[in-house]
């Protein structure tokens, strides 16, 4: 970017380069990365793999399913924590669940 800038004798390009790096660094760590224990521990139990809502309740030791999804898995996925494999078909048979860069990231500091 700074030579494209100076070949170009205009600062400009460089000057929103450089704002866009520091406003992405910034953002990164002000990003807020707290969450309620419940999430907390979904994001232990799927860990790197795309699992089903069943088995992580299992796992979880967790056996009603409406107050699993309302405390865990929807809250998960409104902060971007956790997505589907199926987006299109929440509650499909095949339905998964994996983290996201985001909750990858957190669960990497978590452990």
């Amino acid at each position: 970017m700074l030579a494209n800038a100076d070949d170009i004798a205009e600062a400009t390009p460089f000057i929103v380069f450089m704002l866009q790096a520091l406003f992405d660094s910034i953002s990164e760590i002000v990003e807020n990365d707290q969450v309620t224990d419940q999430v907390s521990m979904l994001l232990r139990a799927i860990g790197e793999n795309e699992v089903r809502s069943s088995a992580l309740m299992s796992t979880m030791g967790l056996a009603h399913r409406a107050t699993f999804r309302k405390n865990y898995i929807d809250p998960a996925i409104e902060d971007g924590w956790i997505e589907r494999t199926e987006p299109d078909s929440p509650r499909s048979p095949k339905q998964r669940y994996r983290l996201t860069t985001k909750g990858r990231r957190l669960l990497k500091k978590m452990n």
